[in-house]
């Protein structure tokens, strides 16, 4: 969904390079030196407005997390979230999440999440979800060897898609849950936003972690 532009997005990423970057480009291979110290590195790709991954930096000070979103009033908002939080392991990127070797080095990132991305529930839109095989391919150049990915969704029809995609990609499956907040899981789960709307409505909310297979 698309969030209408506020006319104080622009200033307020403009004041504050030293959190939200603009151009990711320039930091290809030197995203590390953007934090106070060199630690594993997570990736979300489409952070909304940032509640999940503000909430991750705040809960893993031992761990650099990087959030992603394409819309700029979104990353905006979540810029506005994370400054009082003043976090030395949080960096905020706006840009697309198709140019994720432009970005990042191969093997740059440990994890990689994603968290309730457009489902494309349309079959002639299959090659837009962010779990479709082109997008893995693009998650393992980036990830470390055998890196892994993380999902939660709503969305069954998507999580099935995903679950035989990354299958057929030679993914390997750490964890499956189909209804995460009725599981052991939920101790230490970090919300988003749209997990907490949807899971308040006793909507449940499917997850995955799954491994990349080694590259041949």
């Amino acid at each position: 969904m698309r969030v209408k532009h506020k006319k104080w997005a622009d200033p307020l990423m403009a004041e504050h390079p030293e959190l939200l970057v603009d151009d990711a480009t320039q930091f290809k291979g030197k995203w590390q030196s953007r934090f106070s110290k060199e630690q594993p590195l997570h990736l979300e790709v489409g952070m909304g407005k940032g509640q999940f991954i503000i909430g991750m930096a705040k809960a893993h000070p031992e761990i650099n997390f990087i959030g992603l979103e394409i819309q700029r009033t979104v990353a905006a908002i979540a810029l506005k979230k994370a400054l009082p939080e003043k976090l030395p392991n949080l960096q905020l990127i706006c840009g697309e999440g198709e140019e994720l070797t432009e970005y990042f080095e191969p093997h740059e990132i440990d994890k990689l999440y994603l968290n309730f991305s457009d489902p494309w529930p349309k079959k002639r839109h299959a090659k837009r979800r962010l779990t479709y095989h082109t997008f893995l391919s693009e998650y393992q150049l980036i990830l470390q060897p055998q890196g892994q990915v993380e999902l939660k969704t709503d969305n069954m029809g998507f999580f099935e898609f995903s679950v035989v995609s990354m299958n057929n990609f030679g993914m390997k499956f750490d964890g499956l849950w189909l209804d995460l907040h009725n599981s052991d899981e939920n101790e230490h789960n970090v919300e988003t936003e749209y997990e907490h709307k949807f899971a308040s409505k006793g909507q449940p909310i499917y997850k995955l972690t799954a491994t990349m297979p080694l590259q041949k």
